[in-house]
């Protein structure tokens, strides 16, 4: 019996939508599937054998407990979204076109475009509203890093193998540094590695942007545990240790309530009570501490060091000064 148009047309829609099912990363089992495309098992076979024909590489595994999900392939799939999820993409690619990765600007203009063309129109609409009427706030140029050499020093932390390559210090000397690779970490504005620095035989926290002549050196290793967790280090070696002053202030609010005014890259913040936490931070001068804890906006106690506390001392009494009336 020959299919009929209407046949073709639902088999079509119901191969798309258990493909759209597959690309979630799970396992589903055969009746997961079956009840989720309104069809029975017998059909979700034949399906995923369509599929497979079709150059899809589904995997399958036999028994009760089996189930199906989508391996790797030689060639990208399409990519099935939902509306939502196409205009999360279509967000993210405007703000990687942006971003501080250099060199993928262009292809995340050309992947944008593409999207674009395939959006129907009322979602086309919404993507450009987001774009439209979003503005994105600078502040000072951030440095930009080489895609492929993120994915170089990406590479290096999954495998679990030795970096070696030259690193320019604050000052701009350069030194050559040999490293176990952990973490990347991502603040916005610059990209970090966490490593282990072999010759130092501590951790360290590098700019990416200060890397170059990146040189893989081969040998495994095998992972080490940092003191505590990635962002947390990071935020502190950023936030605090590069800086002349480093100080340490109890300040009475949630640990919440100020993470939501202090960023990673500015201090570490730990809750010690319901009501109190500490804050851990850094600057080239006692004038910028006192400000940056002063404008927190919550009553706080000093803890470290001594001449910070004299100094908010000398600056409240010049601003109550000034504010009375000559």
């Amino acid at each position: 019996m020959r299919a009929t148009l209407g046949n073709v047309i639902e088999t079509s829609a119901r191969l798309l939508r258990l493909l759209s099912l597959l690309q979630t990363h799970r396992d589903w089992s055969g009746l997961e599937l079956a009840d989720r495309l309104e069809v029975d098992p017998r059909t979700v076979r034949r399906d995923v054998d369509r599929l497979r024909r079709l150059g899809y590489p589904v995997e399958s595994t036999p028994g009760a407990a089996g189930g199906y999900r989508l391996g790797a392939g030689a060639h990208l799939p399409p990519l099935l979204l939902d509306d939502d999820e196409a205009v999360a993409v279509a967000a993210g690619l405007r703000m990687a076109a942006n971003g501080s990765v250099a060199g993928i600007e262009e292809s995340s203009v050309r992947a944008l475009a593409k999207l674009e063309q395939m959006l129907p129109p009322e979602l086309r609409r919404r993507v450009h509203a987001v774009q439209s009427y979003t503005v994105p706030l600078t502040g000072a140029a951030s440095a930009t890093v080489d895609a492929s050499l993120l994915a170089s020093i990406a590479a290096a932390c999954r495998d679990a193998e030795r970096l070696k390559f030259v690193y320019a210090a604050r000052t701009g000397e350069p030194s050559t540094r040999t490293t176990e690779p952990l973490r990347l970490v991502c603040t916005g504005r610059r990209w970090y590695l966490l490593a282990w620095d072999v010759n130092r035989e501590d951790w360290r926290t590098f700019r990416v942007d200060r890397i170059s002549s990146l040189l893989s050196t081969g040998p495994r290793f095998t992972p080490r545990e940092p003191p505590e967790d990635v962002a947390t280090y990071v935020s502190r070696a950023i936030s605090s240790e590069p800086y002349r002053y480093q100080a340490r202030v109890l300040l009475h609010a949630p640990a919440e309530t100020i993470k939501a005014r202090v960023w990673p890259s500015m201090g570490v913040v730990t809750a010690l009570t319901d009501d109190t936490c500490l804050l851990e931070t850094g600057a080239e001068s006692l004038d910028a501490l006192a400000m940056f804890v002063a404008l927190a906006g919550v009553d706080f106690e000093v803890q470290s060091p001594p001449e910070l506390a004299d100094r908010i001392e000398e600056l409240g009494r010049r601003l109550l000064g000034s504010s009375k009336p000559h």
